[in-house]
């Protein structure tokens, strides 16, 4: 055989070598729709870029990093939150000068028990011996332990529910009218204040030292609102004579009531201080309680024969 023969046989074929063009960079592949990116992406020291950035590392979602990335909306944030607990503890501290809300919330701590205690003790107040107010260390008990304590749930209720029953009462006489019922609330609320401001200038002149507070005048002197309202239903229901029976009975009631209550408030501190039964100045005190006691039946007539014809 030739030996050039055996060469070609013994000698692998080497495979044929083909240039290829080298990519310049920022050149792509024009058959290629999208730029691969995977590359430059391991590249970097290991940072994954923000897709739309500038190249730059992700910001962390740590709370350091958020403070970091927006300390001053962090810092305002962290002054306003001071400035609302010094305005709220400043608030908490002066609030009481205006609005006593301790005192409200004692006046308020009533209960279901309490509440029909007290209305039945306010109809029906002939039967009841014992009108001396409960003390636990120098302060009295809530309403809800102690039925001759006063309280402000039942006329706030009964004014509110006064003010329904004279709409009620306009309205089936064809009268009613948003104004004359502003006009009715208005006018019961002026004879309220003018009775606390008669009762207090009374109380100054002639030197009472009582604990009788202006809010338990308000909650003594509310109390006629629910005589006026039974007189009012009743005569709703029944006529004038309804009205005229019951509305009676609700104001020797109240008048009985104020009585028993006021003169332990009020003539008690004259027996303490050793003031003769018949003196001057017990005499003024008692005729003080007279008045303040007979002022509830008128004012509850007043203020309610308009509405039953």
């Amino acid at each position: 055989m030739n030996p050039a023969g055996l060469a070609a046989v013994g000698t692998p074929r080497q495979p044929s070598k083909r240039r290829v063009p080298v990519s310049q960079p920022g050149m792509a592949d024009p058959h290629q729709l999208f730029d691969d990116t995977s590359s430059s992406q391991s590249r970097g020291y290991g940072a994954q870029r923000v897709p739309g950035g500038l190249g730059y590392p992700a910001a962390s979602a740590s709370p350091q990093g958020a403070f970091l990335a927006d300390p001053v909306s962090n810092m305002a944030m962290a002054y306003g939150s001071s400035l609302a607990a010094q305005g709220k503890e400043l608030v908490d501290k002066n609030i009481d000068r205006f609005i006593p809300v301790t005192k409200l919330k004692y006046y308020f701590a009533v209960d279901t028990m309490y509440v029909g205690k007290k209305l039945g003790l306010l109809v029906f107040p002939y039967l009841h011996q014992d009108w001396e107010v409960q003390y636990q260390q120098d302060t009295p008990v809530a309403p809800r332990f102690d039925v001759n304590a006063p309280d402000l749930y039942i006329p706030a209720m009964a004014f509110i529910t006064y003010i329904l029953v004279a709409g009620l009462a306009l309205g089936t006489q064809d009268r009613f009218s948003p104004d004359l019922l502003g006009l009715q609330a208005s006018s019961a609320l002026a004879w309220l204040t003018v009775e606390v401001l008669a009762i207090l200038l009374s109380l100054y002149l002639i030197t009472v030292n009582t604990d009788l507070s202006t809010i338990d005048l308000v909650a003594f002197l509310g109390y006629k609102y629910v005589g006026m309202i039974g007189g009012v239903l009743m005569g709703l229901l029944f006529g004038k004579i309804g009205y005229y029976l019951v509305l009676g009975w609700c104001c020797v009631s109240i008048f009985v009531f104020m009585i028993r209550t006021l003169r332990l408030k009020i003539l008690a501190e004259a027996a303490a201080e050793g003031i003769p039964v018949r003196g001057a100045r017990n005499q003024l005190r008692m005729y003080l309680t007279m008045a303040v006691a007979a002022a509830q039946p008128l004012l509850m007539y007043w203020l309610t024969f308009h509405l039953v014809r």
